[in-house]
C-alpha cells in the first residue's frame, strides 16, 4: 500500500521560468501546488539572463529565487528533490520523490527543460556558458565584434554562423567535417564568413581564457569566442511509466516532449511547457508556456469539479 506523504491538485516538475510561472497560475487560483526541482538549471554557467522585458541581466539563480519567493506567497509549496518516476492511480497521478516519498497529483506539469549535448572536443564542456555560447540572441551582445568561430554540429549551423555575423564582423565557420552544400557556402561567403575546413579537436586555453581553436592537423585558428549548437534532449525519462517519452524534434536539433500549444501531452493529465517540449524556447516563452500551461491545468480542474457537481445534484 502507498504511503502518501502530500495530495495536491497540481504536481509541477522542474522550478525553472516554465515551473514556477506555472505553478504561479495555479497558486494564484487557490490551487494547492507542489513544485519539485533538483536545483540543477540548464543556464546555472551563465552569469546573467537577457532577452528577458524588464530582467534583462539578472543572474538566472536570482531570477529562480524571487520566483520561488512569489509562488510560495500565494501558498505554494516547493521541495528540493527529483521526481524519479511517475504513474497512474485511480483517481490522479502517484509522483515518487528521490527521497522516497510518494505524492498524489490530480494533474501534472513537467517543466523539467533539457540536456545539451556537445561534441567530444577537449576543453568544450568545461568553457560552457563562458567563452563557449550557443544563441545569439542569449549571449550575443556580450560577445559582439569579438573573434568568434562557429563549430558546425549539424544542419543549424550554418544558420547560426550567420545570426552571429550580425554581431561581429570576425566570424569563421569551423566546417567541422560537415559537408555543405554550394548555396550555403555561396551564403558564408557574401556575407564574408571565411570557411575552415577540417576536423575540430580541441580548444585553446591560455591562463583560464580562450585563446584558439586547435584542428586535428595541428592548425590553431585564434578565436576569442566560440560557438556551438548542442544536441538538445528533454529530461523526461521518469514518465516512461505512463507511457510518455521524448521523440525526435521536427527542426532535427533533438528530442522533445510533443504538446499542443496549451501544453497538453497526449496523457490525460499531463501538461509540458518551457525547454523540455519547446527546445528553442528562452526565459521569456518559456515562461509564458508554463503560464499558459497553469491556467489551462486549473480550467481543466474546474471542468471536472463542475462535472462532479451537476452529477451530485442528480
Amino acid at each position: 500500500m502507498t504511503e502518501w506523504t502530500g495530495n495536491y491538485d497540481a504536481v509541477v516538475i522542474g522550478g525553472g521560468a516554465a515551473g514556477l510561472n506555472g505553478a504561479l497560475m495555479l497558486a494564484r487560483s487557490r490551487r494547492s501546488v507542489l513544485v519539485v526541482d533538483s536545483g540543477a538549471p540548464r543556464n546555472a554557467p551563465a552569469h546573467a539572463v537577457h532577452g528577458l522585458f524588464a530582467r534583462d541581466g539578472v543572474p538566472p539563480r536570482e531570477l529562480l529565487r524571487r520566483g520561488r519567493d512569489e509562488v510560495r506567497g500565494y501558498g505554494g509549496e516547493i521541495v528540493d528533490d527529483e521526481v524519479t518516476a511517475v504513474a497512474r492511480v485511480d483517481d490522479g497521478l502517484a509522483v515518487t520523490l528521490r527521497d522516497g516519498g510518494t505524492v498524489r497529483a490530480r494533474r501534472l506539469l513537467v517543466t523539467t527543460g533539457l540536456v545539451d549535448e556537445l561534441p567530444e572536443i577537449a576543453g568544450l564542456r568545461e568553457r560552457w556558458g563562458r567563452e563557449v555560447v550557443h544563441c545569439p540572441y542569449c549571449h550575443g551582445w556580450e560577445v559582439r565584434d569579438q573573434p568568434i568561430g562557429v563549430i558546425a554540429t549539424g544542419p543549424m549551423s550554418v544558420h547560426g554562423a550567420l545570426l552571429f555575423r550580425q554581431l561581429s564582423a570576425d566570424v569563421v565557420f569551423l566546417a567541422n567535417d560537415l559537408p555543405l552544400s554550394a548555396d550555403q557556402r555561396e551564403d558564408l561567403a557574401a556575407r564574408g564568413i571565411e570557411v575552415v575546413e577540417g576536423a575540430v579537436a580541441a580548444l585553446e586555453i591560455t591562463q583560464d581564457r580562450l585563446t584558439g581553436v586547435r584542428l586535428a592537423d595541428g592548425t590553431l585558428i585564434p578565436r576569442t569566442t566560440v560557438a556551438v549548437a548542442s544536441r538538445m534532449v528533454a529530461r523526461a525519462e521518469f514518465l516512461a511509466g505512463l507511457g510518455l517519452t521524448a521523440v525526435a524534434h521536427p527542426s532535427g536539433m533533438g528530442e522533445h516532449i510533443p504538446a499542443d500549444p496549451t501544453g497538453r501531452t497526449e496523457v490525460p493529465g499531463v501538461w509540458a511547457a518551457g525547454n523540455v517540449t519547446d527546445l528553442s524556447a528562452q526565459v521569456g516563452s518559456a515562461a509564458a508556456a508554463g503560464a499558459m500551461a497553469g491556467a489551462q491545468i486549473n480550467a481543466d480542474l474546474v471542468a471536472e469539479e463542475v462535472r462532479a457537481a451537476v452529477a451530485a445534484r442528480v
